[in-house]
């Protein structure tokens, strides 16, 4: 989040933008909302089913805010909060069976993100509406079940099913990297209008698309920050309002600690120390022992990208104790 004093957007513009910096192979682009005369809410978001272990999506944003026509959105202007979460992408292919004994699935948790349109408000909203109205009509009617199955029929009959199939085929057409996943977007969209008589798979889970690091080109990026357009992780923490007890229980399981050392370091040279937003995994060589994985819980953001993105799954985030972690300002 931005405080800005300039005119280049006004209030109301909406600002998208795809691939650069990122490189061919990797899917992911910007965002800006000006949500008021002053005000614009800015960020970057990297698909995490990126390939090269050297990749870091955090620093990925720092070197777009850099292009010169987002310097001049932001120019004269100071950042006000930070924070960072995993969005989950999968859309029409990815939706679960919503009801279970108990409860429901709904909203963004259970895939209803538009990815096309970066948009998923609306459909959240509408899932939990709907929710509402089974739970009600139940009620009404003295149905006394354990499960709102009818809950998956009304999602069927829904805007927001037939919003999801027509946008289907776009984010699994990136698979193949920008060009062709553009290509793949500009005909099913304008040609099809997202009725193709095809339907495109998500090939691999997040967590098993590494490549080994010695198959991997080394990604470069600048040590230091200017400290006006970017900034370096732990002082963007700062600004995200994240605090954990410091003598609390780490809430971000290791299941088996010889892992993050024999498979992640020996093979991807420790991605976690990338793709983590906020600087909470850390390499540190202890005398006569070698490299050594620290967690630093206190800074968590609560993103949950370890959670998805470790390549054996060995990191379990777990809710902290006492509901602790970021307090978000305008966000």
């Amino acid at each position: 989040m931005w405080e800005v004093n300039n005119n280049t957007l006004n209030k109301g513009d909406v600002f998208h933008s795809i691939g650069w910096p990122l490189y061919n192979n990797a899917y992911g682009g910007s965002f800006i909302y000006k949500l008021s005369d002053t005000l614009l809410s800015i960020g970057f978001v990297v698909g995490l089913d990126y390939k090269n272990p050297y990749l870091n999506p955090y620093e990925e944003f720092q070197k777009f805010k850099t292009h010169k026509k987002i310097r001049a959105v932001l120019n004269n202007g100071k950042r006000i909060s930070y924070g960072a979460r995993a969005l989950n992408e999968g859309g029409f292919q990815s939706l679960p069976k919503f009801s279970f004994p108990g409860g429901l699935i709904i909203g963004c948790d259970a895939g209803t993100l538009n990815v096309l349109k970066i948009k998923g408000t609306h459909n959240a909203m509408k899932s939990g509406i709907m929710a509402a109205e089974s739970f009600y009509s139940d009620s009404v009617k003295n149905i006394n079940s354990i499960e709102l199955s009818e809950f998956n029929k009304k999602f069927k009959n829904s805007f927001i099913y037939k919003e999801l199939y027509k946008s289907r085929n776009v984010r699994p057409g990136f698979n193949k990297g920008l060009l062709l996943g553009t290509l793949n977007a500009f005909i099913d969209q304008k040609i099809f209008r997202g009725n193709a008589p095809w339907t495109f798979r998500h090939h691999k889970k997040d967590n098993n698309s590494l490549k080994n690091i010695k198959n991997s080109k080394k990604i470069l990026y600048p040590s230091k920050k200017d400290n006006v357009f970017s900034f370096d992780r732990l002082t963007n923490v700062s600004f995200s309002g994240t605090n954990h007890k410091e003598n609390q229980p780490n809430h971000l399981k290791i299941i088996k600690e010889a892992i993050p050392i024999e498979h992640n370091y020996k093979k991807y040279l420790s991605p976690e120390t990338r793709y983590c937003p906020a600087g909470v995994y850390e390499i540190i060589n202890i005398e006569n022992q070698g490299p050594s994985l620290q967690i630093n819980f206190q800074n968590c953001l609560h993103c949950k990208t370890c959670d998805i993105k470790d390549p054996l799954q060995n990191i379990s985030w777990t809710p902290p104790e006492g509901g602790d972690g970021p307090r978000y300002s305008n966000m």
